[in-house]
């Protein structure tokens, strides 16, 4: 379908791999600050404005951008064949992948609740919600490496 960017195809892979970790890297990062900002700052305080500047910079400058690099380049390779939707592997990553999606919209509302001064989550949520990044990694890279299935 876009095989005019066949010629491109290891150059579109590896800057999709490269958005894909960058997204990664924030989302572990981010709700590991959250456990901290949860437990240890009081709304308005000074800890609260500095756990607020970074979560919303990690937010905004690091992990938006990041998944929309990471999703224009997978379509790309979709669009390329890059992804076997005739197998149930090809359809798992894409499911873990707009899962993933999720989490990271959930996360970014968990940040305007903790701006407004509304969080009601525990420290102990954030940890747990924590492991939902890594399965979904799990399930991604063993569905397009290993294709079990």
């Amino acid at each position: 379908m876009l095989d005019f960017l066949l010629p491109y195809y290891l150059w579109i892979k590896a800057l999709h791999v490269i958005a894909v970790i960058t997204w990664m890297a924030a989302l572990f990062y981010l709700p590991r600050l959250f456990v901290y900002h949860a437990e240890r700052a009081t709304v308005g305080s000074e800890l609260d404005q500095t756990f607020q500047v970074m979560e919303g910079k990690l937010a905004r400058l690091i992990m938006r951008p990041s998944m929309i690099v990471a999703w224009i380049f997978g379509l790309l390779l979709i669009g390329m064949g890059g992804l076997d939707f005739s197998a149930v592997w090809g359809w798992a990553k894409l499911l873990s992948v707009i899962a993933m999606t999720v989490f990271h919209v959930w996360l970014v509302k968990r940040g305007k609740e903790f701006a407004a001064g509304e969080n009601t989550r525990t420290g102990r949520s954030y940890r747990i919600a924590n492991e939902a990044p890594t399965i979904l990694m799990l399930i991604i890279v063993v569905a397009v490496v290993v294709e079990p299935f």
